[in-house]
């Protein structure tokens, strides 16, 4: 913890973390808010899950592009216009009369303008602190988030099931606005500049540890979504025991995050980790009743943040500062298009069996992700002994013949 403190202490650090939590917030509140909404409206989860699949590929298509964006048009000329039609767009999700194509329509166009603060804030990081420093960033950045998905569900679930479905929507909205505004202004959006890549859109995402990045978080995220609908549909809408289970998960990660954030990442990292969660979502199956669930997901939760963390280790250390932004907005398409299977999947399962098709969905994304961390476990870096700064970007010298 004091190394924590310390990091904190850095000038910026504090800031640029608190304001970049505030303006993803609304990461822990959509997909949730979409769910009741579009469940109470067409008393379905399947097409609920369709909604929030058509969300999660707007974002993934849109995530690459508008990271690499940054480096052309500068961060905050990019931020403000996709926070603009995203407030639009989320707008229109509560207040319209839809059909659920309509609603997939709009959940689309949110997902495409979805500010890429998560690109944005893990570039700016390398710039604020030394070289031994970042590791320990990313560890507490990935814990940190769990502050969201502890406290998030849990407002949105309280607004959506005690005042209603829109007005949920609603809060999204108004908490897009100020957290993305407070993270627009921050100082170091404005002094950090990111180089224009040298390199052809999408080759970054060749390089194996990014590629690995990519399709992990893809798996661990589809867990992760499966497990939040599985969740409300196990408790339904007349309590607030789901958002209280899915904080209960992500308090797991928080503690995960936090107790194992100082550990050097070697190459059997990811495996280990993976190994948590999987067994804990595994056991989740054996009973539905909220004392077993909060249990099961604590412990398959103390394994996320920390499988978060080499994620964003393994990534920024494998590219040139000019790609980190691109590379990042490809790890989170992934992440995303796990959010829409998994989503879509359990959303499905849920109506053709119950609530434990969602769990069984959720852990076969998370052991597919463990095989695939041990199957290629070469291909991530040993940063045991080396820092995870990105390689720095060279210009090349005019010689001048004598």
């Amino acid at each position: 913890m004091a190394g924590y403190r310390d990091l904190l202490r850095t000038p910026g650090v504090a800031r640029m973390i608190a304001a970049q939590l505030t303006a993803r917030f609304p990461n822990g509140m959509t997909s949730l808010a979409i769910l009741l909404h579009v469940e109470q409206q067409t008393g379905s989860y399947g097409s609920a899950g369709l909604v929030l699949a058509a969300t999660s590929v707007g974002q993934a298509v849109a995530g690459p592009i508008t990271s690499r964006w940054m480096g052309a048009w500068g961060m905050r000329r990019v931020l403000t216009l996709t926070l603009s039609v995203c407030v639009v767009a989320v707008l229109g999700l509560a207040l319209l009369p839809l059909s659920v194509a309509g609603y997939m329509a709009l959940g689309m166009i949110a997902g495409l303008s979805t500010p890429p603060v998560q690109s944005a804030v893990r570039t700016i990081y390398p710039k604020l602190v030394n070289a031994k420093q970042l590791t320990p960033l990313f560890s507490l950045d990935a814990s940190l988030q769990e502050i969201i998905w502890v406290l998030a569900p849990v407002v949105i679930t309280l607004v959506s099931t005690q005042i209603g479905t829109s007005e949920g929507l609603l809060l999204v909205a108004v908490v897009l606005v100020g957290g993305g505004a407070w993270f627009i202004l921050s100082p170091e959006v404005g002094r950090v500049r990111i180089p224009r890549s040298r390199h052809a859109f999408g080759t970054v995402v060749l390089k194996p540890p990014v590629l690995l990045a990519t399709v992990i978080g893809f798996l661990l995220i589809g867990a992760c979504s499966a497990v939040e609908v599985g969740v409300v549909a196990t408790f339904e809408h007349g309590s607030l025991a789901a958002g209280l289970v899915l904080a209960v998960f992500s308090v797991g990660s928080l503690a995960g995050g936090l107790a194992f954030g100082h550990i050097p990442i070697g190459p059997w990292a990811m495996a280990r980790r993976l190994a948590i969660v999987t067994v804990g979502l595994a056991l989740t199956m054996v009973s539905l009743n909220v004392f077993w669930l909060g249990g099961t997901l604590v412990l398959a939760g103390i394994g996320i943040a920390p499988a978060l963390a080499v994620l964003f280790a393994i990534t920024t250390a494998s590219v040139k500062f000019s790609q980190t932004a691109e590379a990042f907005g490809w790890a989170g398409t992934g992440q995303l298009i796990g959010a829409a299977a998994g989503s879509a999947v359990a959303g499905f399962l849920v109506d053709a069996t119950d609530p434990r098709g969602a769990y069984l969905a959720a852990t076969l994304f998370a052991a597919a992700g463990l095989v695939v961390s041990i199957v290629f476990v070469r291909a991530f870096p040993d940063l045991r002994h080396r820092d995870a700064s990105p390689h720095p970007d060279t210009e090349p010298l005019a010689v001048t013949p004598s």
